[in-house]
């Protein structure tokens, strides 16, 4: 036997049912996002590396990119997240774009990590950003926009809870502790915490500097569910998140610290409540980003979600509806006795009507045809037989109600589009 040349490892193939799923999620965060007046934009799929290596951090940049020399010895890299090149965008045009900036997009990422539940090389990606606002009711206002998603997708505050943080709180903290000098390591280690376990968590502690009476008053300090009612920042943020109804899926978590090196402020990451999956979004205010690619100082707050593991979320709460496999609304049926033409003629005139229409290719059984079209989700069959072609009639045979009906051929169209409308 011949050996079947296999995906890239980390690659995702999207047969029909998962363009059907990955499209769902996509309708659903255009909605969201438009609701609240963002604009869709997108980005070059490959990047210089030195945009990367300018904030995101070592890991993303020297572990999780693609990276390679193009023909003229320049080092590019598919890119691994979006942020940079909004950033990279909006400073080419800083004077002329107007503020604020809502911007949001949906689009193919690549991270070379290793490919497990809920993660693959290569994601679909939803970006949405707010720049030009620095003030709580803005991060707010984002974190508003992911709720709105989840609700859309059918989420509930007892399925999915946002987590939340702000990075200028946790500046403080670690100062008292004595920290302040090795934060960017400290921010780190704290981003590692539910992803080693105790013991090596505390080991890592200690090759990065601290101590074991720090390491005791961070504990302490990862423990304090109530810290946020010590930053006027964070109480902003949950009253303007009350106002916007978004309360009930709010929840502080001092662990939540993202990895990225550009956050400046509150960060956010989305978990379902039962806690079997990875993050479903991640993101935070990012404030010098646009001055660090050579713009100047702009304000920003925006996350991200990757599509694998919201599906898997919504999929485990049984949101996800049916999903016609198929576009098609009818299927012209062939008969050995008819000539073909006749067929895609009556296809033709279905399709001018504004119709959806598929005409099946070959001169099978009339069952079996039906039962392709049943299979794909098609409701209705167009059936062209030779009587029916004698008298100049249609006759229409309605697969989910198991009932058949003949019409001229001047009504036809008129007499599906009534059959589609009451099944919506």
């Amino acid at each position: 036997m011949k050996n079947k040349i296999q995906a890239v490892k980390g690659a995702r193939d999207f047969y029909p049912e998962q363009m059907l799923l990955r499209n769902w999620l996509y309708a659903n965060m255009r909605s969201a996002a438009q609701a609240f007046g963002y604009q869709e934009y997108d980005g070059p799929f490959l990047e210089t590396l030195e945009l990367y290596a300018a904030k995101s951090g070592d890991e993303l940049v020297k572990e999780q990119s693609f990276v390679f020399n193009d023909r003229g010895g320049e080092k590019v890299t598919l890119r691994p997240e979006l942020t940079p090149s909004l950033a990279r965008m909006v400073a080419a045009r800083q004077r002329q774009l107007p503020r604020p900036i809502r911007w949001w997009s949906f689009g193919p990422f690549w991270r070379y990590e290793r490919p497990q539940k809920g993660r693959s090389r290569e994601f679909f990606q939803w970006n949405v950003d707010l720049l030009g606002v620095e003030s709580p009711a803005a991060d707010a206002e984002l974190a508003a926009v992911a709720v709105t998603f989840f609700q859309m997708v059918g989420l509930t505050a007892s399925e999915i809870k946002l987590q939340f943080n702000d990075r200028r709180l946790m500046d403080e903290q670690l100062a008292t502790l004595g920290l302040a000098a090795n934060k960017t390591a400290v921010f780190r280690l704290i981003d590692r915490r539910g992803k080693l376990g105790a013991t090596a968590w505390e080991q890592y502690a200690g090759e990065v500097g601290v101590t074991p009476e720090q390491l005791n008053g961070l504990k302490a300090l990862l423990a304090n569910a109530d810290l946020w009612r010590q930053s006027e920042g964070c109480q902003a943020f949950v009253e303007a998140g009350q106002a916007l109804g978004i309360g009930p899926f709010l929840e502080f978590d001092p662990t939540v610290i993202r990895g990225l090196d550009y956050y400046t402020g509150i960060v956010l990451e989305a978990r379902d409540r039962e806690s079997e999956f990875r993050a479903i979004l991640g993101g935070g205010r990012y404030d010098d980003l646009v001055g660090d690619v050579g713009g100047d100082r702009l304000p920003g707050m925006g996350f991200a979600m990757g599509d694998v593991v919201i599906g898997l979320v919504a999929q485990k709460y049984q949101k996800v509806p049916p999903l016609r496999p198929s576009p098609t609304q009818v299927l012209v049926a062939q008969f050995d006795q008819i000539s073909p033409a006749e067929a895609l003629r009556l296809a033709a005139q279905l399709r001018a009507g504004g119709l959806r229409v598929e005409w099946y290719p070959e001169t099978a059984k009339l069952d079996r045809q039906l039962k392709y079209a049943d299979v794909n989700g098609i409701r209705f069959a167009a059936l062209l037989g030779p009587d029916e072609l004698a008298q100049g009639c249609v006759t229409i045979k309605d697969l989910a109600a198991r009932t058949q009906t003949t019409y001229a051929r001047a009504a036809v169209v008129d007499a599906l589009r009534q059959g589609l409308e009451s099944q919506m």
